[in-house]
């Protein structure tokens, strides 16, 4: 060969080595950008939008997102998953915003060997949900929380009413054993669909049954149904929720129903208030720094972070992941899933995160705060 095509041949040679080494990673991103579950899905996607203007590379590798609209709908949030894994050949897929959906996806991670990083709580047990972890914090967790609440203020009695899905049953899964260990009496299990517009007669026997306070497993907008319908009923005693509550939306439409609500959440959402001392207060100011740059504006919610600490937690995980394998392979999935399943002590804007193969969460007590609403702020409770 002569020596001009040696070195021609030498330097293509090297060009695709190099870009073969500099391989973009992907990330497929589903949300709900439409549908009931939009009032969350669309700050998920915007926290997702400040994670890239805060980290848009890996290890000097280019990150490209992929992003999809499973329209509230959990078969097509797996069929996102699906053409995300086999058309665009992701690497990871950070979704979605309500957890029938991320069930969903959560079976197509698991039968293509697929991370799946949730962002709405989900919890499959055993080797179903080996290839998935979950960001949101665990339901007992938070309602434990609640719990020690109630017994503080004297509440001996409380009334349940959330999703006729597996969020509900997550949240009245947790109530039952955290109310009994505290001497609280749960005296109704009352349920209704996201989509519905009334819980008249829902709430019509919880009134009937007196109870000191009302705690609802439900989330987003749908979520302040129960609370307008207690007061257009008169009815005066403390409520409750959980983290899925933390919306702008939820607080918008429950106006003057939800004044005064307790509810758990992660201190992403009153970082201003935590001590100079807390490692988690720097991230979210950080993070608040990178949405108002992204987005134009300060956010308001809870959910957006949860998205953004999904992306630190993927960040974190393939810079160990690419020394392993090369983006785009069976190899890298794996070895990706890995990393993701053994990170320690990662500060988020909501926790710090410690996963283990064999336990879905990551969240410890760090990762929530008990605030109330007050005049449509929240405020952190000592």
């Amino acid at each position: 060969m002569k020596p001009w095509k040696t070195l021609a041949a030498a330097t293509i040679g090297g060009a695709l080595a190099f870009n073969a080494l500099a391989a973009d990673l992907k990330v497929g991103f589903i949300t709900s950008q439409s549908g009931p579950v939009s009032s969350l899905g669309i700050p998920y996607a915007k926290g997702i939008k400040a994670a890239e203007a805060y980290q848009a590379t890996v290890a000097g590798r280019k990150v490209q997102v992929i992003q999809l609209d499973d329209q509230s709908d959990p078969s097509t949030a797996a069929r996102d998953a699906r053409k995300l894994i086999d058309e665009d050949k992701v690497d990871v897929i950070i979704g979605t915003a309500g957890s029938p959906g991320a069930l969903a996806i959560a079976a197509v991670a698991r039968e293509t060997k697929t991370p799946l990083i949730s962002i709405a709580n989900a919890n499959l047990p055993g080797p179903e949900g080996e290839w998935m972890v979950t960001l949101p914090q665990p339901a007992p967790l938070m309602v434990n929380a609640v719990v020690e609440r109630m017994k503080k203020s004297g509440v001996k009695t409380v009334a349940y009413i959330g999703f006729s899905d597996a969020w509900g049953d997550l949240v009245y899964q947790s109530l039952l054993p955290a109310a009994k260990a505290a001497g609280i009496q749960v005296v109704t299990n009352e349920r209704f669909a996201r989509a519905d517009s009334s819980v008249t007669g829902q709430v019509l026997k919880i009134v009937a049954a007196h109870p000191d306070a009302v705690l609802t497993g439900t989330s987003g907008t749908p979520g302040a149904l129960p609370y307008r319908a207690l007061a257009e009923r008169g009815w005066k005693g403390q409520i409750y929720g959980t983290h899925a509550l933390i919306n702008p939306d939820f607080v918008r439409v429950g106006g003057a129903s939800v004044e005064g609500l307790l509810a758990p959440t992660g201190p992403v959402i009153v970082a201003e208030q935590l001590p100079a001392s807390n490692p988690i207060r720097k991230v979210a100011m950080d993070y608040r720094a990178a949405y108002e740059k992204a987005n134009g504006a300060a956010p308001t919610d809870a959910f957006s972070a949860y998205s953004f600490d999904a992306w630190l937690l993927f960040v974190n995980a393939a810079q160990r992941a690419v020394t392993k394998a090369e983006p785009g392979t069976p190899a890298f999935r794996l070895a990706l899933r890995d990393a993701i399943v053994n990170t320690r002590e990662l500060v988020g804007t909501h926790g710090v995160y410690n996963f283990k193969p064999d336990n879905r969460y990551g969240s410890d007590d760090r990762s929530r705060v008990m605030v109330k609403l007050e005049k449509g702020q929240w405020k952190l409770v000592p």
